[in-house]
């Protein structure tokens, strides 16, 4: 994915900028004011939903604050056309379509607009009755560690990195392949 560097106030360039995708894992059982507040800030108000951030320390520290009620990692362009394609709503409930990315945006279809997003080149915002929040379903076969450990502790919250895209396609594709295999 190609980014462009950032710069601080005193000119020097910090590491290239990067998108996240971030997941909401658990529900709102026991869950302090303050972790409350950062969840509602990164718009995740329940389970399984996904929004798409970029690395700015202002959300690398809500991140650090709700990580033990959510996942996050770096997401390239085709996993970011994915969500738009497959879970991806206007408001009135609509699904977005090439067409409507044409007609609303200077970008040809979905998978332009999603690799300009990758790049840094648009915002999700852009297109204006876009939802920020994509709704997943849960993973097909279940989360593959526990829902209250960290994944570098054989669980699922917390940095995974590039292992993002993969629990993304396992939710977005995992339910559609379960219902084509009943309709056989």
């Amino acid at each position: 994915m190609a980014s462009k560097a950032v710069q601080d106030d005193t000119g020097e360039k910090e590491t290239p900028r990067k998108r996240y995708a971030v997941i909401r894992i658990r529900g709102r059982v026991g869950l302090r004011k303050e972790k409350i507040d950062t969840l509602k800030f990164l718009r995740l108000h329940r389970k399984n939903h996904v929004v798409i951030i970029d690395d700015r320390a202002s959300y690398r520290g809500m991140l650090q604050t709700a990580k033990d009620y959510i996942t996050w990692g770096e997401v390239g362009p085709e996993t970011i056309a994915l969500l738009l394609k497959k879970r991806g709503a206007l408001k009135g409930g609509l699904r977005i379509t090439d067409e409507f990315v044409k007609k609303n945006s200077s970008y040809e279809n979905i998978d332009k607009f999603a690799e300009a997003i990758g790049n840094f080149n648009a915002e999700l915002s852009d297109i204006k009755q876009l939802k920020p929040i994509f709704r997943l379903p849960p993973p097909k076969s279940g989360f593959d560690g526990k829902i209250k450990r960290a994944v570098h502790d054989h669980g699922e919250l917390g940095y995974r990195g590039a292992a993002i895209e993969d629990l993304i396609k396992k939710m977005v594709l995992g339910r559609k392949q379960k219902d084509d295999s009943r309709k056989e």
